[in-house]
This record gives structure tokens, sequence and C-alpha cells, in this order.
């Protein structure tokens, strides 16, 4: 058996902007290259599909750190305020 080899893990943070002009920077915790890969093909657009945006843009890059539940509740809120702009 081969033991699994552990994936390093980095900061990133992240800056959404939303078609409406709104746009917010937000920390993440310590992620994988795949769980990186994960929010932005999965997460990122279950929530702005949630949130009824379409056209939002994200950026990723390395930074600081936050705990991942703070980023996935600022991301929401980020784009539940397009929507209301946008109404």
């Amino acid at each position: 058996m081969t033991p699994e080899t552990k994936q390093p893990e980095y900061p990133y943070s992240v800056k959404i902007e939303t078609p409406t002009g709104q746009s917010a920077t937000v920390p993440i915790a310590f992620m994988t290259p795949k769980q990186v890969e994960d929010f932005l093909q999965f997460e990122f657009k279950r929530l702005a599909h949630e949130a009824g945006v379409k056209g939002a843009r994200i950026h990723v890059e390395r930074a600081l750190t936050a705990e991942y539940e703070k980023v996935i509740s600022e991301v929401t809120a980020c784009l539940r305020t397009a929507t209301v702009k946008a109404v």
C-alpha cells in the first residue's frame, strides 16, 4: 500500500465582482489546490445561482487566512446584495 500523499495547503483571498458594480474581497482559510478548484467550479457557481446572480466574476489569489464558514457567509451576502440592487 502506498501512503496517501497530502497536498500542501495555502491561504487564498477571493475578490467577487457582480454585474451591478458590487465587489467584495474575502479571505479564505488554508486550502489545497484541489479545494480551490472545487470552490471555483462548484461552490461559487452554486452560491451565485442560489442568489440569482448572473455574470458574477471571481478572482482568487494567495492571501491571509480566515474561517471557511465566514467566507461562505460573506460571499452569500455580497451576491444577495447584488440581486437587491439589480431589481
